[in-house]
Order: structure tokens, then C-alpha cells, then sequence
């Protein structure tokens, strides 16, 4: 397939000119120092969530971020419907985004949906957090996106 054809290409290049040109080389830098930097960065969950839809696992970073805005919800009532709302996307077999996790941490959250905690996706989120830093992280950091990226800026620097 040419790259005028391939609409992952079409993705790539317009996320790329978005983004480039306003993401600094430093930060870009940052991301390969550590998993935590890339995705705590202000670009780097962006730029990281693009590759991901490469892999098909993008449903990774965004349980991931919304387990980090769920535990920000201070309303009992809030929280139930994002929730039930998570564990529908997430959680439950054949879920739409369905994530990979343990059944003894998919089991203890079915346990505790009727009263969700702020905690009750921490073991979920601690597993997909590992997931990602250990098997999608270290590839996208050799990955072409990533390093035609960051090769840009360091011309762009020059």
C-alpha cells in the first residue's frame, strides 16, 4: 500500500504537523527517559495515543487517563455513573475497549461497582499502567513515528 493511500499514513502525518508545532525537543526528549514522563507530559499522551491506535491497544492509555480523572470525582453519585460507564467500556467480557487484566482484578471489580471506591480501578489501572510501560512503551520509543518526530525537531533546532 503507498503512503498517499494508507490512511494510518493520512493520521500519522496531519496528528504529526498538529502536534510538532507546538511540541518542544526537549519535552520530545523527555519522553525516553522514563514511561512516567511520556504520559504525564502535556504532548506525550497524544503523540503516545496515536502510536497505540498503530497497535490496536490505544484502549490502554485511555482506560489509563480516565481511571486518573475518576479518581478526581468527589461525588458518590458522579463517580457511580462513571463507574458503571468505565467497567461497560472496560471491564466486562466483550466490553467495546475491552482491556487485558487478571480475572482475580476484573472479579474485584464487579465485586465493588454497586459502591464504587475511589480505589476500585487501582489494581486494573496498576496492571495496564505495567502493560504499557513494559511492552507498547519501549516500542514506540524505537518506533519510526517517534523517531521521525523527533529527528524533525532536532533539524527544525538546528
Amino acid at each position: 500500500m503507498s503512503p498517499n493511500t494508507c490512511w494510518f499514513c493520512k493520521i500519522f502525518r496531519a496528528e504529526e504537523s498538529r502536534i510538532s508545532s507546538r511540541v518542544s525537543l526537549e519535552e520530545v526528549l523527555q519522553w525516553s527517559q522514563s514511561f512516567e514522563k511520556l504520559i504525564t507530559s502535556k504532548y506525550g499522551p497524544v503523540i503516545y495515543k496515536t502510536y497505540l491506535k498503530t497497535e490496536h491497544s490505544d484502549e490502554n492509555l485511555e482506560f489509563w487517563l480516565a481511571c486518573e480523572a475518576y479518581k478526581k470525582i468527589t461525588s458518590q453519585r458522579k463517580r457511580i455513573s462513571v463507574a458503571r460507564k468505565l467497567f461497560t467500556s472496560y471491564i466486562e467480557p466483550q466490553a467495546p475497549s475491552e482491556i487485558n487484566i487478571d480475572s482475580p482484578a476484573r472479579k474485584a471489580i464487579i465485586r465493588n461497582i454497586q459502591e464504587p471506591t475511589q480505589s476500585c480501578f487501582d489494581e486494573a489501572q496498576r496492571i495496564i499502567y505495567m502493560h504499557m510501560e513494559r511492552d507498547s512503551y519501549p516500542r514506540f520509543l524505537q518506533s519510526k513515528f517517534y523517531q521521525k518526530l523527533k529527528h524533525s525537531l532536532q533539524t527544525n533546532d538546528d
